[in-house]
């Protein structure tokens, strides 16, 4: 690990109006003092992903506009709406699927007591704090399991996520079903028991849900458009979000941030909020051309 402040050059694929990657013009990046060197096998793939993909997408959406379109294109064209709609449907599915039935099980699991009497105000506070608690506690454990475990011992599950995705679904998206598991456990046994211990439960596993559906909607809608999210993509703190997103898939940052909803405060701590607003007006400019 390098110490002190490095500088590396990273190359960066432009574009420039209909002649598209022309050259090869690199960009001086200044790293806060204990940033190591990035690996060439991540850095590779990671702006693979990042040139491949924005560029696949940025001709697609030019040619779509304009009066030509050749049958190959539109094939492209094709495919990527139907990539959209199937993984559109299968988040809406889900997320009404879960939805519904978590908040059909906090209704009659406490609707069960009031009934029978043996409604407990601490068994209520106690699930509302740990639902809190686990979906604020979600993030902090998808940080370190990010950097800890799948860019590390799962990196070949992980990779995938890295590289221009081919089809509505790819490898990486099997940590949304691990983690469901542990979710639906809590959930099922706070159900069916009463008492503290099992409340608490309840709160758990409905906070893991909770996370895991605002998850979906950040990262796959709003950070890597696999379907649209509306006014989502409208909110302020949310665009700094998806800006920060974008720095750990080009590994400026030496990967960080790891988490998600606390990305901004990650790049902060290491010193780039430049590279941070630069990322936020470019995201800015690319959603401005896409609208006009």
């Amino acid at each position: 690990m390098a110490t002190g402040v490095s500088v590396a050059s990273v190359p960066v694929w432009y574009c420039y109006g209909r002649n598209n990657l022309l050259a090869r013009k690199p960009i001086t990046h200044t790293r806060s003092p204990g940033f190591g060197l990035v690996s060439t096998k991540k850095r590779r793939v990671v702006m693979e992903k990042r040139t491949e993909h924005e560029y696949t997408e940025k001709a697609l959406e030019h040619t779509e506009r304009s009066s030509v379109v050749t049958p190959r294109v539109s094939e492209r064209l094709a495919r990527k709406r139907s990539e959209r709609k199937t993984y559109l449907v299968a988040a809406i599915m889900s997320s009404l699927g879960v939805t519904s039935a978590a908040a059909l099980a906090v209704y009659y699991r406490f609707a069960w007591q009031t009934e029978t009497g043996e409604f407990l105000v601490p068994e209520m506070i106690g699930t509302f704090l740990l639902t809190m608690g686990s979906a604020v506690g979600m993030e902090f454990w998808a940080r370190w399991a990010h950097r800890a475990l799948w860019h590390a011992q799962l990196w070949q599950m992980h990779e995938s996520h890295h590289r221009p995705r081919d089809g509505a679904f790819e490898l990486n998206d099997v940590f949304a079903i691990t983690n469901a598991a542990p979710a639906i456990a809590l959930l099922s046994y706070g159900f069916f028991n009463n008492g503290l211990f099992p409340g608490l439960c309840f709160g758990a596993g409905l906070g893991i849900t909770i996370f895991g559906i605002a998850y979906m909607f950040v990262h796959d809608g709003l950070v890597h458009r696999r379907f649209p999210v509306g006014p989502i993509a409208d909110v302020p703190y949310l665009r700094k979000v998806a800006a920060a997103h974008q720095l750990h898939h080009t590994y400026i940052l030496n990967g960080v941030p790891y988490g998600l909803f606390l990305g901004p405060k990650e790049i902060e701590e290491v010193g780039g909020m430049e590279e941070l607003e630069k990322e936020i007006k470019r995201r800015s400019t690319k959603i401005t051309i896409a609208k006009s």
